[in-house]
């Protein structure tokens, strides 16, 4: 499966069902034993990428998104490329806040992979940067809300279902240390999204664990990370002791989504629950 220069994914029509894997926060570092928090974080993205091809589906898109290197090292990047490159499908990855743009892109070059816009079958997907340089919490600058309003407005836009993926949540998930380090112009984004009727889902990372919730028509979504998780509405930073896991979603032609999060149940980690952060 193919992509062209200006991220039109060819072999899939408009009455296919489009496949997605969403593989997140993996927080690879340039040392293949490195941890974080006691759990080697390229052993743990092993086991998950083990259990995806246990799982038998083939993704016709796998979306990347953010603190995909804990160190922000090329060597980290060019790890988890390899990796992924076992996956004969479009990779599209962007940056999370612990990521570097710099190296990552000396990396995946200036190919499709960094696109902004995907289309494919029946939807399009849009991709933003929320990463500020040296900070923990997610923006988007006005010139990357000025393209997200473009991808919306396209003259064919209306004839697409579409979903927004980006790092950094952008509503509040009920975790007051997480809701302090998420989009902060949360509002910017909404008034603009807000004025398109083609939105079917908003998709997400940063925040290491499973989320479904719905604003309006809109279906709200974030996954569990390949290698530490966080404990759900926990007003202070906490560990949840499960297992690292990603989000398989299908886009229907009719703009409806089936979506299901696996986890990499048979992998043995020990995790330290007693940290305060990372």
């Amino acid at each position: 499966m193919q992509t062209n220069s200006d991220g039109n994914i060819a072999g899939v029509s408009r009455s296919d069902t489009l496949r997605i894997l969403q593989i997140t926060d993996c927080h690879l570092t340039k040392d293949p034993y490195g941890d974080l928090l006691g759990v080697r974080t390229l052993e743990s993205l092993d086991a998950v990428l083990a259990q995806v091809a246990e799982d038998g589906r083939d993704p016709h898109v796998v979306l990347v998104t953010g603190d995909l290197a804990q160190d922000g090292s090329e060597t980290a990047y060019q790890v988890l490329k390899e990796r992924l490159d076992t996956f004969d499908c479009p990779k599209y990855w962007f940056a999370g806040n612990h990521d570097a743009r710099t190296e990552m892109a000396a990396v995946v070059g200036k190919g499709p992979e960094l696109s902004k816009v995907i289309t494919a079958g029946a939807w399009r997907i849009v991709l933003l940067d929320s990463l500020v340089e040296g900070k923990v919490h997610g923006e988007l600058s006005s010139e990357e809300l000025a393209q997200m309003e473009r991808a919306l407005s396209q003259e064919d836009a209306e004839s697409f279902h579409t979903m927004l993926a980006l790092h950094h949540h952008p509503v509040a998930i009920q975790s007051a240390w997480l809701d302090n380090i998420g989009l902060v112009n949360r509002d910017a984004f909404w008034s603009i999204a807000d004025r398109f009727s083609q939105i079917r889902a908003v998709l997400w990372g940063h925040i290491h664990q499973d989320f479904e919730s719905s604003k309006g028509p809109v279906r709200l979504l974030a996954s569990p990370s390949t290698c530490i998780q966080f404990l759900p509405k926990s007003d202070d930073f906490a560990i949840d002791n499960i297992a690292p896991g990603y989000r398989w979603l299908e886009l229907h032609p009719d703009g409806s989504i089936e979506t299901e999060v696996v986890r990499a149940e048979s992998y043995e980690f020990k995790v330290d629950m007693a940290s305060n952060g990372y």
